[in-house]
């Protein structure tokens, strides 16, 4: 089959395209023929070495797509069956051999490109509202990267929760975005976004920050906090935060960080079934989910690049052939 290599840690460039052996599912494993592939930021910290990795090997964790065979312990999937799913190593590639108590079926309605892109995003978004912290409706909270994949399914989820959701962009197609889906202000980065959000709540800051850009806007998202909140550290797409002083958080207002990954929240299989049935039901009731971009899988290294250059919005997703 066709697949994505990481040949070394590095930069993109280490993408390589070309042929590898077909997997063969395990007894536990369904054997599906990919229909689409998400890319996300994880992907970028394991080609690097952020995260450890073992090059070489072939990347992507998040896809979707039609179940071909079953393994031997299979017995709830057949082949013809849709399934996504978020954590099944080596998803760069037009066939993926995927643990049967993790592919999740996809509901009728939902494409597969939606599933295929969306479900990494949708489960993050899930479990930082009902999981990692539990705002409350009417709580404001302040969202980084509003037109990001996370940030737009998020905002929408929030809403429906009934709070105040203050995003962050940085060009006039992104505000946009960030307001259809929802948000109620829309801030652009800038030495002054602390006191717009003050202002936005009568002084007293948010209750919750969510901040998934790290490095640039940790500073800004600790002063934006009201007193007693909880700054949602979940992601680095600027860098990640260099070691400080945890007295600040005192000087701050008694504020509490919390740096949480979403392994942690689907690990159990129950788990993990509870949140995507959250995720795909709210899909199928009207959460809309912007593909922002489509590649081809042989051009992983641009999708790779433009998502590491904070130069996309919404999903992006690789399409095998």
């Amino acid at each position: 089959m066709r697949a994505i290599q990481v040949t070394r840690h590095g930069g993109p460039e280490v993408l390589s395209y070309g042929t590898v052996d077909d997997p063969i599912p395990a007894p536990g494993e369904v054997l599906v023929r990919v229909a689409a592939v998400g890319v996300n930021f994880v992907d970028t910290y394991l080609r690097r070495g952020v995260y450890p990795s073992q090059p070489p090997y072939v990347p992507g964790t998040e896809g979707a797509g039609e179940v071909v065979a079953v393994g031997s312990e299979v017995t709830d999937l057949q082949p013809g069956t849709r399934v996504c799913w978020c954590d099944a190593p080596a998803s760069y590639a037009e066939l993926v051999a995927v643990p049967a108590r993790r592919a999740v079926r996809i509901p009728d309605g939902v494409s597969d490109e939606v599933a295929g892109s969306s479900l990494l995003r949708g489960l993050t978004a899930h479990y930082l509202l009902d999981g990692n912290a539990h705002p409350a409706a009417g709580d404001a909270i302040l969202l980084h990267a509003g037109a990001g994949g996370v940030g737009l399914i998020l905002t929408q989820l929030a809403k429906r929760k009934g709070l105040r959701v203050i995003t962050t962009v940085s060009t006039d197609q992104k505000e946009q975005l960030s307001a259809a889906a929802g948000a109620d202000h829309v801030l652009r980065y800038g030495d002054d976004l602390v006191d717009r959000v003050r202002d936005l709540t009568d002084g007293e800051g948010v209750r919750l920050t969510y901040d998934g850009v790290g490095a640039d806007t940790f500073d800004q998202s600790l002063a934006a906090t009201g007193v007693r909140g909880t700054v949602v550290l979940f992601g680095a797409a600027s860098g990640p935060v260099p070691p400080f002083d945890l007295q600040r958080l005192n000087v701050e207002g008694s504020l509490s960080v919390t740096r949480p990954t979403l392994g942690h929240f689907i690990a159990d299989d129950a788990e993990l079934a509870w949140r995507a049935s959250e995720y795909l039901g709210a899909l199928a009731d009207g959460v809309d989910v912007r593909i922002g971009q489509r590649y081809r899988l042989a051009d992983a290294q641009q999708a790779q690049a433009n998502l590491e250059g904070r130069a996309t919005t919404g999903t992006s997703v690789l399409i095998p052939g």
